[in-house]
This record gives C-alpha cells, sequence and structure tokens, in this order.
C-alpha cells in the first residue's frame, strides 16, 4: 500500500524578526507605488517584488536577460510598452509566438486593431469579416493582405533558409525600409540589435504567409533547431542570466530549456540566476504556462540561488505598470 510522506510544515520560530505589513498610501510616482506595494500582501506585494527583481538583474554586469512574450499582448495595446523595453536595454533577447510578431508586422504596416466587445454575436461578426480577440476587433481582410505581404517578401528574396532570428531580421529591415513612417517591436529589435526568436513560427499567420509562398514554388526552410542553438550559445556565453516571462506557453519553455542544453554539451550553467512571470495560470493544473520556479529548479533550469518572482495577474496590467516604473527610474543600460 502506498505511503504517503509526511509534510512538514513550516515553524514560525518565536524569536523571528517580523517586519510589519505597511499600509499602501496613493503615489504620484508609478515607481514609489510600487515599492509601496512591496511591502503588502498578495498579488500586489508580487507586482512590487518583480519589479525590484528586474532592476537588480539591471544592475548585474555582464548578464543576458531574455524575454518570453505569449498571449495576444500586441492587439491589447501593448505594442509600446515593449518598445521602450527595447530602446531601454532592458532586454537583450526576445523570444515570441509568431502570432504577436504578425500583429506587431500588422500594425506597422498601418493595420489597426479596434475596440470592441466581448459580449457580441460571433455569428455577425464572421458575416461582416471582423476577427475577435476577445474585445478587440479586427479585419480578417487586412490579416489576410499582411499574409500576402509577407509572402510577397520572401519571394522577392528568394526564399528562405535559416533561422526564424535571421527571417525576422531581414523582415524588420524590409518594414523599416518599406514602410519608413511605421512603428513596430520588430523595427525596434533591428535597430538595437536585440534577436527574435519565434520557435514556432508556423503556428501562427506568419507562416500561413509562408505557406503561400512555399505553395507558390519559394523555398521556405526555417531552421527552428537553430533557434535552439543561437539562444543556448548566448546563455553559455553569459556570466549570468535573468528570465522574464509573459504569459508562458512555448516562448517560456523553449528559453527554460536552454540550462538543460546547456548541461548536456559540458557547459552548466546552474540554472537561470534571475527569473520573474506575470500569469494567470496556476500550477495545480500540471500546466507549462502555470508551472512555478520552484519545480524548474528540479529541472536545473532555474539556480538554487534564483532571485525569482511569479505575480499572477493579468499582463495587460502588470507591464503598463512594471515597464512605467522602468522607464521612469532613470536606470541606463548599454547593450550587451
Amino acid at each position: 500500500m502506498y505511503q504517503y510522506p509526511y509534510i512538514r510544515t513550516r515553524r514560525i520560530d518565536s524569536a523571528m524578526n517580523m517586519r510589519p505589513t505597511q499600509a499602501v498610501v496613493p503615489e504620484p510616482d508609478i515607481e514609489t507605488l510600487l515599492m509601496g506595494m512591496s511591502r503588502t500582501g498578495f498579488q500586489g506585494r508580487k507586482l512590487g517584488e518583480s519589479l525590484q527583481v528586474w532592476k537588480e538583474m539591471l544592475h548585474e554586469p555582464d548578464i543576458c536577460i531574455m524575454l518570453g512574450l505569449s498571449g495576444a499582448m500586441i492587439p491589447a495595446g501593448m505594442q509600446e510598452l515593449l518598445i521602450a523595453l527595447v530602446q531601454n536595454h532592458f532586454v537583450d533577447l526576445i523570444v515570441s509566438t509568431g502570432a504577436n510578431i504578425f500583429h506587431d508586422v500588422c500594425e506597422h504596416c498601418g493595420i489597426r486593431h479596434y475596440l470592441g466587445h466581448h459580449h457580441v454575436d460571433d455569428r455577425d461578426l464572421l458575416s461582416r469579416g471582423i476577427d475577435r480577440i476577445y474585445d478587440v476587433f479586427a479585419y480578417e481582410k487586412q490579416f489576410r493582405e499582411v499574409d500576402t505581404i509577407i509572402a510577397s517578401f520572401v519571394s522577392g528574396i528568394g526564399g528562405i533558409k535559416g533561422s526564424s532570428s535571421d527571417f525576422l531580421k531581414s523582415l524588420g529591415k524590409w518594414l523599416i525600409e518599406t514602410y519608413p513612417e511605421g512603428h513596430s517591436l520588430t523595427a525596434a529589435c533591428v535597430t538595437h540589435d536585440i534577436p527574435i526568436l519565434v520557435p514556432a513560427l508556423a503556428d501562427s499567420s506568419i507562416g500561413i504567409g509562408l505557406v503561400i509562398a512555399r505553395r507558390n514554388g519559394v523555398s521556405v526552410q526555417v531552421d527552428q533547431i537553430a533557434d535552439a542553438d543561437i539562444i543556448t550559445g548566448m546563455v553559455e556565453e553569459a556570466t549570468k542570466t535573468g528570465v522574464v516571462y509573459i504569459g508562458g506557453g512555448v516562448p517560456k519553455n523553449f528559453i527554460q530549456q536552454t540550462q538543460v542544453i546547456a548541461s548536456i554539451h559540458c557547459a552548466d550553467c546552474g540554472g537561470h540566476d534571475y527569473a520573474i512571470q506575470y500569469t494567470t495560470d496556476s500550477p495545480q493544473f500540471g500546466g507549462l504556462s502555470g508551472c512555478t520556479f520552484e519545480e524548474a529548479i528540479s529541472w536545473g533550469k532555474e539556480s538554487l540561488q534564483c532571485r525569482h518572482v511569479q505575480c499572477f495577474c493579468d499582463a495587460t496590467i502588470a507591464l503598463p505598470l512594471i515597464v512605467s516604473a522602468l522607464v521612469s527610474g532613470g536606470i541606463t543600460r548599454n547593450r550587451r
């Protein structure tokens, strides 16, 4: 008969030097507000603590900070915040879903996303050619135009062969030249020499555009294994590594597994040194997006001494506050 292990509960030493919580007071300065929240409880505290950890990362010399980006952040209006992270060199590399980069390209080309509503008749939206992303609307016809733009770009350069990072760098340069009035995360990453990797490129409208090109006889060979090698090489070369996850999904595990790959190739880096995640997923269902950093320690993905914070909060609430605090904090950091 299976014997359940004895669960040791944490004892509170009577001599423990406990600090009292402090009530949050209204603050005009966002950084001061978040610092105040870090002395409260629940997810408000975690949000404040995440700012502290990110600031610690930014003051580490030779650290490589990697951002995992999932969820519909660009349609939800987070584009300028992500661009600010790149412009201020608060991240060194981005691993994203293909969908986020597709919507980013749309915005660069002048294709907009619109305020909608989540209580609607979706059959009516279909008849009008409107796609819904919760309470954000977009025109399907315009998305298909961007699919064609991507296919035409690939045809124009004679096909693609290489990593997703190589492809997106070429696409970003083309966007800057072809739509000079445009503005996007993809273009900002090209300007500031920050790689974007999309390890599931086919699982997006960018993938749809590449299928169009492929069926038109254009050679399309995206080397996703090269992506894994590129990002692991950056981890192996860095003195320390920090990770920030917006949501979870493929971008999260793609960054997490670099530590495992490095250890297999005799470059055991000991796990990531800093880790932050903003997610609405919880761990008890066993999914990756809600997986705790404590669990990741068992895999060697986070170090035993890792400074980590998980804030269970909608990223569209967390990002505006955290990025605004970082930008207004006057932190300067040179690109690695």
